[in-house]
C-alpha cells in the first residue's frame, strides 16, 4: 500500500463525548481533500456520520463498558480512497449476520451500520489478536 496523503490517528476513552469530535474530523478531512469533484458537503456529512456510527458502536457493543478501554480511530487519505480503520478491545460481532433494519417498524437504534454500509464503498470486520478492526473503505472519485 502506498504511502498516505494524510494519516491521523486518534485515540478516545470509551465514552459518548468524544463522538462529536470525531465527526468533526471526519467533516473536515472531506473538505480538504484535493482533487475530488464530487460533493464536497455530502462528502462530509457521510464522513461524520460514518466516523460518528462506528465509533459509537465501537463504544457502545464492544467496550464492555470497561473505562479502562480506549476505540482507536485510524484516517488515511489517498489519492483516490479514504481507508478507515477503527479498533476496539471487546468481544467483537460477525458482520454478516447484522440484520437490515426493519423500516415499517423503525427502532430507535440498530442503524449505524446499515448506514456505513449504504454510504461506503467497502466494509469489513475482523477479529485479530486482542483486538477487533472495523475497516470502511471510500473511493474518491
Amino acid at each position: 500500500m502506498c504511502i498516505p496523503l494524510l494519516q491521523v490517528d486518534v485515540v478516545i476513552p470509551t465514552e459518548t463525548k468524544y463522538l462529536d469530535l470525531i465527526g468533526c474530523i471526519g467533516e473536515r478531512i472531506a473538505k480538504k481533500v484535493d482533487g475530488f469533484t464530487g460533493d464536497r458537503e455530502a462528502l462530509a456529512y457521510q464522513l461524520n456520520l460514518v466516523l460518528t456510527e462506528a465509533t459509537a458502536n465501537a463504544i457502545k457493543h464492544a467496550s464492555d463498558d470497561d473505562l479502562q478501554h480506549t476505540v482507536r480511530i485510524s484516517i488515511h487519505l489517498h489519492s483516490n480512497a479514504l481507508h478507515i480503520k477503527v479498533y476496539d478491545y471487546g468481544q467483537g460481532f460477525d458482520l454478516d449476520t447484522v440484520p437490515i433494519p426493519d423500516f415499517e417498524h423503525p427502532q430507535e437504534s440498530g442503524m449505524g451500520l446499515f448506514f456505513i454500509r449504504s454510504l461506503m464503498d467497502s466494509v469489513t470486520y475482523t477479529r485479530q489478536a486482542d483486538y477487533n478492526v472495523l475497516e470502511i473503505i471510500k473511493y474518491l472519485k
